[in-house]
């Protein structure tokens, strides 16, 4: 063989191995393929509805527990940087060496017949995420919060639907009995649990963990059913704290139990939430949208996959234009569901593709697949 084939077959194999290979290819074939599992929250902007030291200097203080009263207490102040304690804070870098919090504005004393605190964090993802978990870091010594609701949108916040909650009083806070069961036909149920789900005290402090799919009877078969594919699908995370831990009345009364009154307030060092971008089986990552519709909303990139099986959509939800020779499929482990270009016997390719946009010849379930493909990728979406 001459030289310069040799040279040539030698750097083509170099190139191939330095290809990085396509996570959705496998042998020359489509397979399933899907996105790294995040911490979607890390470095998003929170939205908080109370903020410490707004409105000037305030005295927060934590259950002062084993250590003297005055060393419970801080004064918090927005308009400085060595006082504050802002939404931000949530969802930076987790260290429980240097931990960062985010404080609400003190709450005033209550009682069960109050009204809720309705204390909120709301967190845009950017993009559609199939979620595992939700948790929240509380703050080192701080007090817990009783009642806690967890909602989620899946339509960039235009609707919310309860996802969990926690109460030592479920039915009295939130209607709903403790720790019921769901079953096959009520899958998208919220649930309600009591309080001792948080776990104990740490140096780090105590930490809620909501698990999408724990008890869910269809999880081990989440790739054939649609209802929890649904269910842990969103773009928005929303907690809400509706009650600080108070003492019952059959509690002993004990000062190390309670902060001062109206010191008390929401302390939270830690905001996850753990999931992957939801492209349906058919893309490895997401990237950001370019132009307009990638612009940052509220200080959130705009996401989009990046799509392969000749899927197109920002969550890959539908196929090209021209390719419903099948019907649009998510892909699951046996088949990649990919879609395949729409042939018609006996004609070249060009003439095929000429005849679909002058006659709309080519439609599936009777919509036309036009020279825009829009009525037709409309209809293919699922």
């Amino acid at each position: 063989m001459p030289a310069r084939a040799v040279a040539l077959l030698a750097t083509a194999a170099l190139a191939l191995a330095a290809t990085p290979s396509d996570p959705c290819m496998e042998d020359g074939r489509p397979r399933r393929c899907i996105p790294d599992f995040v911490n979607a929250a890390f470095g998003t902007p929170v939205v908080a509805s109370s903020i410490c030291g707004r409105r000037g200097p305030e005295r927060l203080c934590d259950p002062p527990g084993d250590q003297p009263p005055e060393n419970s207490c801080r004064v918090c102040d927005a308009a400085r940087s060595d006082r504050r304690h802002p939404p931000t804070h949530l969802t930076d870098l987790n260290n429980p060496h240097d931990v960062t919090c985010w404080r609400s504005a003190p709450i005033p004393p209550t009682s069960y017949d109050s009204p809720p605190d309705n204390v909120s964090l709301t967190l845009s993802l950017g993009k559609k995420y199939e979620l595992t978990y939700v948790s929240l870091q509380f703050c080192p010594k701080a007090a817990r919060p009783d009642s806690v609701a967890i909602y989620k949108s899946a339509d960039n916040g235009v609707t919310w639907q309860p996802f969990q909650f926690y109460s030592s009083q479920c039915r009295r806070v939130y209607g709903r009995p403790n720790k019921a069961t769901v079953t096959a036909a009520n899958e998208q149920e919220a649930r309600c649990s009591d309080s001792h789900r948080l776990t104990g005290e740490s140096s780090g402090g105590a930490r809620l963990a909501f698990s999408t799919l724990e008890g869910r009877p269809s999880a081990a078969n989440f790739d054939i059913s649609p209802v929890l594919q649904d269910w842990v699908t969103a773009t928005d995370v929303r907690v809400v704290f509706n009650r600080l831990h108070m003492v019952n009345e059959g509690d002993e009364i004990d000062n190390k139990k309670q902060a001062a009154p109206g010191s008390q307030h929401y302390a939270v060092s830690d905001f996850a939430v753990g999931g992957r971008c939801k492209c349906n089986g058919h893309a490895s990552r997401c990237i950001p949208m370019k132009g307009a519709d990638g612009a940052a909303a509220g200080g959130v990139q705009q996401l989009t996959c990046d799509c392969k099986h000749n899927t197109a959509g920002r969550d890959c939800e539908r196929c090209k234009p021209f390719h419903f020779d099948r019907p649009w499929g998510r892909a699951t482990a046996r088949d990649a569901n990919e879609c395949k270009v729409w042939r018609m016997a006996g004609l070249p390719l060009v003439k095929q593709s000429a005849l679909r946009f002058n006659t709309g010849i080519g439609s599936r379930d009777g919509v036309a697949a036009s020279g825009s493909g829009r009525r037709a990728t409309t209809n293919d979406a699922v």
